[in-house]
């Protein structure tokens, strides 16, 4: 392995903004919890698990349609390493089942949501893929516990265990070929026998395709045209007398990353089926599902992003280009200093939305409204810009960056993962239109972010609580023009107003944190990035090496870059 691929001890120890984020977020009796975890999964993450995602990248799954002697049976057999990873995930870590049980790693309660995505963070920064099957193993248990708890509380059970012997694993299968955005044209029909119901269809990007438990959507005959004909159904791998359920695995598709996991076309072949809540509210109840995978899609990219910075900020110190340091060079540090900043800020509006969401689950009204918004913009943002940071880490490691011994090619593979699944980028911007004309979510971020700034004793928080006002009135002309020009308008509003939240994150923690020198530099240049991205304060250039590995910086310099 060449020098500079020598992996750091520890992912959470090398990650400047993730402890002091927490500290924010979590209360001081589940800072203490996280803390062990984060120190385990850290050092795992930058050891075993980052070995093993490789091997599991380069032999991905096969499906073994029939046995020799010609018996359907449709297994997708994995590598080791595969296995290996899972256990990982669900097993040590219980990532998947930490939001619906109580005692995991300790907790008295239901683990935090904002716990599991900051673990998530820190595993998915060496395995991408995997975080997949999770999410979606994660959001079956939710939508079961929400919609219809008693009907499946076997199910539930079964989702959330940590048990190698009895845990399962869930998935969502939505996507049908004629109809991918427009779930409205959904042709699987669901056939009522008393008591259960047959699905015929054919989904077309079914991702853990021989999942144990798998949510999908039916038209119901009679129930009407579009998404209100829509029933939501639990399809399991076996049927209750132990037979093979009549789930065909067509093929695995080959394709461009998360190749540890695999992804199929499936045939319903009149499928054994249960109805899943109310029939007549099933696309609204997969909302839900599909509002917390678009959350763990940014989880993911923020941690892609992380990982790239580290892989570009330890090579640029070890390659000397004219006898000097890449790091030292003007221009790679004006290259590197908005990476830095970008996975900073991403990891806070993540940790946000995950806080606000804890919230919304405790019965708070306002949260639930916020983090309705919050998601589509953390995806649209974050997915679209980590794109970018991971092709920036690609192209400063220079040729072997392009090369398939290191690990950039996979972190690109996998970024453009982010901006296409749950909603590529233009539905996404489309959702965040739909949350403003319905529920004037710009005027509720701009109210609740004013007032959390309002009383903050920084300069910048002034600053931030002009620009939300300015930000606020934009959306209001936004949804008086016509519908075309709003459409046509909306993608660069939203990532407007992502910025701004994430800006007004990052001056909370430098409120949260006055003496932090190093946290008020992160706020005074994410605001000058937001406000004037075409210039960078040489005060953060400067001290460039401690944004970028948690150094000190002195208060006096961080004023200077406000003042620049």
């Amino acid at each position: 392995m060449p020098a500079d691929t020598a992996r750091p001890a520890d992912f959470a120890d090398r990650d400047p903004a993730l402890r002091p984020l927490l500290d924010r977020f979590l209360t001081a009796e589940d800072r203490a919890r996280i803390e062990p975890l984060l120190a385990e999964l850290g050092t795992l993450a930058a050891g075993e698990i980052d070995r093993q995602a490789a091997v599991a990248d380069a032999n991905p799954p096969k499906l073994r349609g029939y046995t020799p002697d010609g018996e359907r049976v449709d297994t997708i057999e994995y590598h080791p390493a595969h296995d290996r990873l899972a256990h990982f995930a669900y097993e040590r870590f219980g990532l998947a089942a930490m939001s619906h049980r109580t005692g995991v790693h300790g907790w008295p309660t239901r683990v935090p949501h904002t716990v599991k995505y900051a673990l998530s963070y820190l595993y998915v920064q060496s395995e991408f893929g995997m975080a997949c099957p999770l999410s979606m193993t994660d959001s079956a248990a939710r939508i079961l516990r929400l919609f219809d708890p008693e009907r499946y509380a076997d199910e539930i059970a079964a989702l959330s265990s940590t048990d190698p012997g009895h845990r399962a694993t869930g998935a969502m299968f939505m996507t049908e070929r004629q109809g991918g955005t427009d779930v409205g044209l959904t042709e699987t029909v669901a056939t009522d026998h008393g008591t259960h119901w047959t699905l015929s269809g054919r989904k077309w990007f079914a991702s853990n395709p021989g999942a144990d438990v798998v949510l999908t959507l039916a038209r119901v005959p009679g129930q009407g045209e579009g998404t209100r004909g829509l029933g939501m159904f639990l399809v399991p791998r076996t049927r209750p007398d132990g037979s093979r359920n009549a789930v065909r695995v067509d093929r695995l598709k080959d394709k461009l990353g998360s190749r540890s996991i695999a992804s199929g076309e499936v045939t319903l072949e009149d499928a054994y089926a249960t109805p899943v809540g109310e029939l007549s509210r099933g696309f609204r109840q997969m909302a839900e599902m599909l509002n917390v995978s678009r959350l763990s899609n940014a989880m993911r990219s923020t941690a892609l992003m992380r990982r790239a910075v580290r892989e570009s900020v330890d090579h640029t110190r070890e390659r000397h280009v004219f006898g000097v340091p890449l790091f030292e060079q003007p221009l790679m540090r004006v290259t590197l200093l908005p990476m830095v900043l970008d996975a900073e800020a991403a990891l806070a509006l993540v940790l946000e939305a995950a806080a606000r969401l804890d919230d919304a689950d405790a019965g708070d009204v306002e949260a639930r409204e916020l983090v309705r918004v919050l998601t589509p913009l953390a995806k649209y943002t974050i997915c679209k810009r980590a794109r970018t940071v991971t092709g920036e880490a690609m192209e400063i490691r220079g040729g072997n960056g392009y090369i398939e011994d290191w690990v950039n090619p996979r972190l690109l593979r996998d970024a453009h993962l982010g901006s296409i699944w749950e909603g590529s980028s233009n539905v996404i911007a489309l959702d965040v239109l739909r949350c403003m004309r319905r529920q004037n979510a710009h005027r509720a971020l701009a109210g609740t972010y004013t007032d959390r700034l309002v009383d903050l004793p920084l300069p910048a928080a002034e600053l931030l609580v002009a620009r939300w006002a300015e930000v606020s009135a934009r959306g209001d002309r936004l949804l008086d023009a016509p519908a075309g020009e709003q459409q046509m308008r909306i993608g660069r509003y939203a990532d407007e107003l992502t910025r701004t939240v994430m800006a007004t994150l990052l001056v909370e923690q430098a409120a949260h944190r006055p003496h932090d020198g190093r946290a008020l530099l992160v706020a005074h240049t994410g605001l000058r990035l937001l406000t004037d991205p075409e210039t960078l304060p040489h005060t953060a250039l400067d001290h460039l090496a401690a944004l970028a590995d948690g150094g000190e910086v002195p208060l006096s310099a961080a004023e200077e870059a406000l003042n620049a």
